[in-house]
């Protein structure tokens, strides 16, 4: 039975201004920024804000400087660290050759 729209923004992963900067390689007054601005949806915890992942994902990829960014700033940099070398533990072996 597929859950309700609530439901899913009661469960979606919720990052701070400065979480959210530094996964995505911004500056907060970016973030700060999107927020004013309704690019973002976040809620108000003890006068903090709570930013939506799910949001700072459709912000950051309708970007073109947010998303290159992400890649060479924030998260997208540790990207080819993680992937698995060892076929024996990969979820997809065979699959993650790349010869």
């Amino acid at each position: 039975m597929p859950q309700s729209k609530k439901s899913d923004e009661q469960n979606d992963l919720r990052v701070s201004v400065s979480e959210a900067a530094k996964m995505f390689g911004v500056d907060q007054i970016t973030i700060r920024r999107a927020i004013k601005e309704k690019d973002l949806r976040y809620i108000v915890v003890r006068n903090r804000y709570r930013i939506s992942f799910a949001s700072l994902l459709r912000w950051s990829q309708g970007r073109t400087s947010v998303r290159n960014k992400l890649a060479k700033k924030g998260l997208g940099q540790f990207v080819d660290k993680w992937k698995i070398s060892n076929t024996l533990y990969s979820p997809r072996p065979g699959r993650d050759t790349d010869k």
